[in-house]
């Protein structure tokens, strides 16, 4: 295991442990995310925590935790969410993220802001001074929309791009069917109403900022042959 992998892993483990008995946990997506599903399997499967049922924000989140034995829940079905562990692409100083390099953002929005509680994991890579620094922002739209749409984030001063699949001809689908368009903005100045502003062009379903969202960052970082995990 590589020490990018061990951090993610310490990091994952970290957010699992403060899962208790009894709750409704948002599941979220990506590979530090991956880690702390795998540690809430184990919890469960070793008789530390019972009674813990997952909600998803992704297809692979949903895979996850059916393969480390976590039972799932729908929003339908449960009138709470007690806590909430996710990954992010950036974290500015006001622990405002930016989200969607696995395009799962929508759904991802939906659970993390209903959280009692919304945990972030990332490694101190993950950090930013002003958010945009370093990641395209994700904006999911309908596929008839993504031309109008485009220009009109033009408009707003930004650079759009449709998101193409990997080992996959065309665009990245996401899990509602919808596109991706990633945006780099010179500077994104007021988070708030950029995610607003970006919300109201017809046809975007949602987009990556998550703005007054998060609770709690914990931060993986290594220092020698340790990973040290700092709260933010």
């Amino acid at each position: 295991m590589t020490p990018q992998d061990l951090m993610k892993q310490e990091v994952g483990k970290a957010a699992a442990a403060r899962v208790q008995s009894n709750s409704i946990v948002g599941l979220g997506t990506g590979s530090t995310t991956a880690f702390a599903i795998e540690y809430i399997g184990k919890r469960l499967a070793a008789g530390e925590i019972t009674n813990v049922k997952g909600i998803p924000t992704s297809f692979q989140a949903r895979v996850l935790a059916k393969q480390y034995g976590i039972p799932l829940t729908t929003l339908d079905e449960v009138d709470r969410i007690d806590i909430a562990i996710d990954g992010a692409d950036e974290v500015d100083p006001h622990k405002n993220l930016i989200k969607g390099g696995g395009a799962a953002h929508t759904q991802e929005k939906v659970i993390d802001a209903l959280a009692a509680q919304f945990i972030v994991v990332v490694d101190n890579t993950k950090l930013v001074d002003r958010l945009g620094s370093t990641f395209l922002l994700p904006v999911e739209v309908i596929p008839m929309a993504v031309t109008p749409v485009m220009k009109a984030i033009e408009k707003l001063g930004g650079k759009p791009q449709l998101r193409m699949g990997i080992k996959k001809a065309g665009p990245v689908v996401t899990d509602q069917g919808n596109l991706v368009i990633d945006v780099k903005f010179d500077s994104i100045d007021n988070p708030a109403e950029l995610e607003k502003t970006l919300n109201n062009i017809p046809g975007v379903l949602e987009n990556g900022l998550f703005v007054g969202v998060t609770d709690l960052v914990l931060v993986g970082e290594v220092q020698g042959d340790q990973v040290i995990i700092k709260e933010m």
